[in-house]
């Protein structure tokens, strides 16, 4: 990916069918060589598309930035957990390719989804960070209002090394001050 000058305009949208090869080339990049992900080996095309339909369908927000007609990163939230009671509960993901790395695109992508969360009537949004180690995401989370609620010493094993899951909590809208609304909105939950 060839890399736009620092003065480009970043584009936040909703993620296209026709941004899935770029989103999973920089996915698989993450899952091959870095500790964020707890996945082994990078889902193919069809297997993003297919969790990217099943988000967007249970009205969960799936954006990508684009600079220059080019996709630098994602952000989605998903269900924290199946059950019923989570349903106003979240996780969220952030990538952004290596070449766009500290541009300030992961901080774009997270505010923008927190907004987009938050709009969906969502009240909690979850970051499980992999690699406690990870310092680069521990402090963009910070950035994004999320504070530390723990962590999950060894949790996963990946590059021949024990990693741990950090565990970051930020509050979307009334958060827990009020109840949520009844029925939760987005039929996934």
């Amino acid at each position: 990916m060839s890399r736009p000058s620092d003065s480009s305009p970043t584009r936040l949208r909703d993620c296209a069918a026709g941004d899935l090869p770029a989103v999973t080339a920089i996915y698989a990049e993450a899952v091959r060589h870095g500790r964020a992900s707890f996945e082994l080996e990078p889902p193919d095309l069809a297997e993003m598309t297919r969790r990217r339909d099943a988000l967007v369908a249970g009205g969960f927000p799936y954006l990508v930035a684009e600079i220059d007609g080019t996709i630098a990163g994602y952000a989605y939230a998903g269900p924290y957990r199946s059950r019923p009671a989570y349903a106003w509960t979240v996780e969220n993901s952030v990538y952004v390719a290596p070449p766009m790395q500290g541009r300030g695109l992961g901080l774009a992508l997270l505010t923008r989804l927190i907004d987009a969360a938050t709009a969906h009537g969502f009240r909690q949004m979850i970051a499980v960070i992999g690699d406690s180690a990870n310092h680069a995401s521990i402090r963009l989370h910070t950035r994004a209002g999320f504070a530390p609620v723990g962590v999950l010493r060894a949790s996963g094993f990946k590059h021949g090394v024990w990693l741990d899951s950090v565990l970051m909590q930020r509050a979307l809208g009334d958060g827990d001050r009020t109840p949520p609304a009844v029925p939760a909105a987005p039929t996934a939950r």
